[in-house]
């Protein structure tokens, strides 16, 4: 499905369909898009505080823009499944990570 999804708006933005939401976003540029990427993970974040189905819908409309977002800057799904395959089997120590308030 995330394929498809991908595949759907890489295609949006070789050709640009009119009064597209997609080519909306590509047409305002990186900054309008990541913008939206932010107000849907704070959207995400409050909708776990409330119900099931607000983080569905939520995490559905943040995934939508982060494909916007990669596909903006040309980076494939190739790429961030190779990224995740590296970390698969890894275990990662508390002790190496940074503490939340020092990032």
């Amino acid at each position: 499905m995330l394929d498809t999804l991908y595949q759907e708006i890489l295609e949006r933005k070789k050709v640009p369909k009119e009064g597209s939401y997609t080519n909306y976003l590509f047409d305002q540029g990186l900054d309008k898009i990541l913008k939206k990427v932010g107000e849907e993970a704070t959207e995400v974040i409050i909708a776990a505080k409330n119900n099931q189905a607000e983080v569905i819908t939520e995490t559905s409309d943040l995934i939508y823009h982060m494909l916007v977002l990669l596909v903006e800057q040309g980076v494939t799904l190739e790429e961030i499944k190779t990224e995740l395959m590296k970390r698969e089997g890894k275990l990662s120590k508390m002790k190496e990570r940074k503490q939340i308030d020092e990032l």
